[in-house]
């Protein structure tokens, strides 16, 4: 049997850290490429899945190996509570892009505009993946596959399309910008291939992005509110969507 230690050294550098034991869970239930995973304690993270994913106990029995608690922190930038870690295959950029780009779509695709705050977009893709969206695309700086947004996302990065794209790139579809100037989204209904965006914590909508929206919606707020949290703009748009709210278009 081949030492996890050294695949993990050998691997780090190249792979996505699932930190914990939720962000394993998802991404062996979505298919990932685990080729090493640790866990500080055996029994009590297999205890974890006879609870709460009897779906995924078998594979995840297969996969952990118990290391010294020293090693599984120095593997991890913080420890976590559940005391497991993985390593995981990232999908292919190929692979993600045609999702986004095949039509006809029947989800949504959420754009992150210029994003800053890593647990914020880690939350948003955890969202779309709950809502079945076909993808999260990020515009900016931001690596939507950074490590703290992969533990913000518990490990849902694996059930969607998550990649970063410059604005001219961004997939086909009716481009819906959320914005304070635009009409209430009450009035409308949202399709299915929708690319629905959404704006910087702080300075909301790049220049390039608003331009090119074909609409521009704002959310119900309450007067002197200056804003909601960017996963919950992204959590209303997506229940408005799913729920069919709105007049036709």
């Amino acid at each position: 049997m081949t030492d996890p230690v050294t695949v993990w050294h050998r691997l780090a550098g190249s792979t996505v850290l699932l930190d914990g034991f939720h962000a394993l869970k998802h991404a062996v239930r979505f298919g990932a490429e685990v080729p090493v995973a640790v866990t500080a304690d055996r029994a009590a993270a297999l205890a974890l899945a006879d609870e709460l994913a009897p779906d995924v106990r078998d594979a995840l029995g297969t996969l952990l190996t118990e290391v010294p608690h020293e090693t599984y922190a120095s593997f991890v930038p913080r420890p976590h509570p559940t005391a497991v870690a993985a390593l995981a295959v990232r999908p292919s950029r190929e692979s993600n892009l045609a999702r986004l780009a095949h039509t006809p779509r029947t989800t949504p695709v959420v754009v992150l505009d210029n994003p800053r705050n890593l647990g914020n977009a880690g939350a948003v893709i955890r969202l779309a993946a709950g809502f079945g969206a076909t993808g999260v695309v990020t515009t900016g700086t931001v690596d939507p596959w950074h490590p703290t947004v992969v533990r913000g996302g518990a490990g849902l990065h694996f059930a969607t399309a998550v990649e970063r794209l410059e604005v001219p790139d961004l997939p086909p579809g009716p481009l819906f910008a959320l914005d304070p100037e635009g009409d209430d989204i009450r009035g409308i209904k949202l399709p299915d291939d929708a690319v629905l965006a959404f704006g910087s914590e702080r300075t909301g909508l790049s220049t390039e992005l608003r331009d090119r929206a074909d609409h521009l919606l704002s959310l119900p707020m309450r007067p002197q509110v200056s804003s909601y949290n960017l996963a919950t703009s992204v959590a209303m748009t997506l229940y408005h969507w799913s729920a069919g709210f709105g007049a036709p278009l």
